[in-house]
């Protein structure tokens, strides 16, 4: 069963009441908050309706930044471990590095085929 209120977390909400807990979503229909049986997790969205925190009841949290495009840049959880990631104008990954030292470089050509990657443990060059 739904419920509609207004005025609770700062705007119009759906409550969908499940038998051991409960969903919420916010006046977009995104998901904002869920409850079963104890346990809950929240979730954030920027202007853009892109994921950008989500945390639950055991403390645990992961962030994300994304670009002027949409695409995630940026990604950090609870235990210190994190990637970030770079694109072209074309939106192709050309870089990615993570906290366990692992980095990857990428280039392509006019129709985005790969044609040269090379990360932390190996070179490798594509030919066409």
């Amino acid at each position: 069963m739904d419920y509609v209120f207004s005025g609770i977390f700062g705007e119009s909400v759906t409550i969908n009441k499940m038998s051991r807990g409960f969903i919420i979503y916010d006046k977009n229909g995104k998901l904002i908050y869920r409850e079963s049986n104890g346990f809950w997790i929240k979730y954030e969205y920027d202007k853009n309706g892109n994921e950008i925190y989500v945390e639950n009841s055991d403390g645990e949290w992961w962030k994300k930044e994304y670009d002027k495009n949409g695409k995630q840049i940026y990604w950090e959880n609870s235990d210190g471990y994190w990637y970030k990631k770079e694109y072209d104008e074309r939106g192709n990954e050309i870089y990615y590095e993570s906290s366990i030292g692992y980095w990857e470089k990428r280039e392509y050509d006019e129709n985005n085929n790969i044609l040269y990657s090379e990360n932390s443990n190996v070179y490798i060059k594509y030919y066409k």
